[in-house]
């Protein structure tokens, strides 16, 4: 149960047919959102995802789209108005995968595929939705960043630097859009074993673990709900903030 009422609202989670995306979804629609589920290929997978909020007595719907281009976002978003009303808030956070290797290794190509899935989808996501925010004098956009740009982490500089962009964007779009209403923040997870790391080796989420000064893997209920407290009424003075949920392992 959410301390959090998000009656009325409707939230757009992106990459939201597992991981923290799917959790996250969940967790504001605990708290009473109508849920616009989004996967780009894995039709099974989402159609899944959207049985187990439909038993769960979420009111959600899914909905196809590649995040990163214009015309699929612009369709996507008038099925969400269509099907579930205005968009009250939207939650960046797809991405695609991230391997760890030194710059030598990395070819431009895949540095472009990490700024379009952190700077470009935010940006075009936005655009599409500020026209009505602005209208209604009310969103939450809310980027989901990572603990790896706070610290640097290495061999992974394509990541690292599009979450940096990634996180300057989200603090000038604040400024920006303060003045209507509409709030910019961002949640900073540090390593939160979901589906995808499943195969990555013991050793190395062991050492992890031992970093952590609050000596627990996160779970990624703890992002959804430092989400679902972005998204409410009650952080409506809270804007360009950042949330790390790493139990600790950055302070400010």
């Amino acid at each position: 149960m959410s301390p959090f009422t998000l009656e009325d609202r409707v939230a757009l989670v992106t990459g939201s047919s597992t991981g923290l995306g799917k959790e996250t979804a969940a967790c504001l629609g605990r708290a009473g959102a109508k849920i616009a589920l989004n996967y780009a290929n894995n039709k099974n997978r989402a159609e899944s995802a959207l049985a187990e909020f439909r038993a769960e007595g979420i009111t959600v719907e899914l909905f196809q789209a590649n995040i990163t281009d214009a015309e699929e976002i612009d369709s996507m978003v008038t099925a969400i108005e269509q099907s579930l009303g205005p968009i009250d808030i939207a939650v960046m956070n797809a991405t695609p995968a991230q391997p760890l290797k030194p710059i030598e290794e990395y070819d431009w190509d895949f540095y472009q595929q990490m700024l379009d899935f952190f700077i470009k989808s935010p940006y075009l996501l936005a655009r599409r939705l500020l026209p009505g925010m602005k209208e209604r004098k009310r969103g939450r956009l809310i980027n989901i960043t990572s603990e790896t740009f706070l610290l640097g982490v290495a061999p992974f500089s394509a990541y690292v630097a599009a979450k940096g962009g990634q996180t300057g964007w989200s603090r000038s779009m604040a400024n920006e859009l303060a003045p209507y209403g509409i709030t910019v923040n961002m949640v900073a997870p540090g390593w939160v074993p979901t589906e995808r790391h499943k195969d990555d080796p013991e050793e190395d989420k062991e050492a992890y673990a031992q970093t952590v000064p609050m000596g627990r893997w996160g779970k990624p209920d703890d992002v959804g709900w430092a989400v679902t407290y972005f998204a409410s009424d009650e952080a409506s003075f809270v804007t360009g903030q950042t949330i790390a949920v790493n139990g600790g392992k950055t302070v400010w």
